[in-house]
């Protein structure tokens, strides 16, 4: 008969397998992240290709330089400063268990190649960011750049994506269907959007449904251009609606059932704190205090 010793040891090793299981089980990357740069990016699935270190483990996303890079998901971020392939990196310990790679963070003291920068925070890491400290989904912890041996190439935030804190897999999936913000904002910062773009449709319940082309945020002070994403944003009765012979100009008070399909529409939100759905310009999160319709020229 095993002594209660034994058992008791028995049954403790089978609930650390079952732990070691389960946390394997579940560790694995959100089924949608936060888009890792803001603005305009150009990339392609590259994960795999050759290069002269070996395959390559990430996928590199062509930005402007000083672009802001986004945390995918929020958790921990880690400062990795002495790569001179890396250059300038940041690791991203995600709550589900997903590292997150970013390479190539920016060293430069202006928009030339200067290398005069150090790899810190408000050159390389986010403004104020500390090393080990905890962070929200999309808040800005870094900035592209072409540090390392991207140094004067195209700056560019190679990206990888570790599941479980493993080996790399190829994030172009969770890349092509991640959400991509409208701005960058601490969590509960007032903001202001500026959205430019045309009318699909006006719905009965006081919503407009837009195809966005332009955003501009304020205070942040930050634009993004050629959009072409739908946009469904609540017309409070108290907003102000006009028409207008062109966007700035003075216009006159219309009902916002005359909106046309097609027509070229510039509202601007009202002032609210941020939040993440309202960065992602989920549904009806956004509301309208001054809706301009454009005029057809010619009427």
């Amino acid at each position: 008969m095993p002594s209660r010793r034994t058992t008791a040891r028995g049954f403790a090793l089978l609930v650390l397998l079952l732990v070691t299981l389960t946390a394997g089980a579940s560790a694995a990357p959100p089924k949608k992240i936060v888009f890792p740069v803001l603005g305009t990016v150009t990339f392609s699935d590259d994960f795999g290709d050759a290069r002269a270190g070996g395959a390559h483990q990430g996928v590199d996303m062509m930005a402007p330089k000083r672009s802001l890079a986004l945390a995918a998901e929020a958790g921990k971020v880690e400062f990795y400063t002495h790569s001179g392939s890396a250059g300038c990196m940041l690791y991203l310990h995600g709550q589900s268990g997903t590292d997150y790679y970013y390479i190539h963070l920016n060293n430069d003291k202006t928009l030339k190649n200067d290398n005069r920068g150090k790899c810190v925070a408000g050159t390389a890491y986010g403004k104020k960011l500390k090393d080990g400290a905890k962070v929200v989904a999309g808040q800005v912890i870094g900035y592209v750049g072409d540090s390392g041996d991207a140094n004067g190439t195209h700056a560019h935030l190679h990206f990888e994506l570790h599941p479980g804190r493993k080996s790399a897999v190829d994030p172009y999936p969770w890349l092509q269907k991640a959400s991509r913000l409208l701005f960058a904002a601490p969590r509960g910062m007032p903001f202001t959007l500026d959205l430019r773009g045309t009318v699909v449709a006006v719905g009965d319940d006081g919503n407009l449904q837009m195809k966005l082309a332009t955003v501009n945020a304020w205070p942040m002070r930050q634009k993004q251009a050629k959009l072409k994403r739908r946009l469904l944003v609540s017309v409070p009765v108290d907003a102000i609606v006009q028409q207008v012979p062109r966007i700035g100009a003075p216009g006159t008070a219309v009902d916002l059932s005359t909106a046309k399909p097609g027509q070229q529409v510039d509202i601007w939100t009202a002032t609210a704190p941020t939040t993440l759905r309202a960065q992602r310009g989920d549904d009806n999160m956004l509301s309208a205090s001054l809706v301009s319709l454009v005029v057809p020229s010619g009427r």
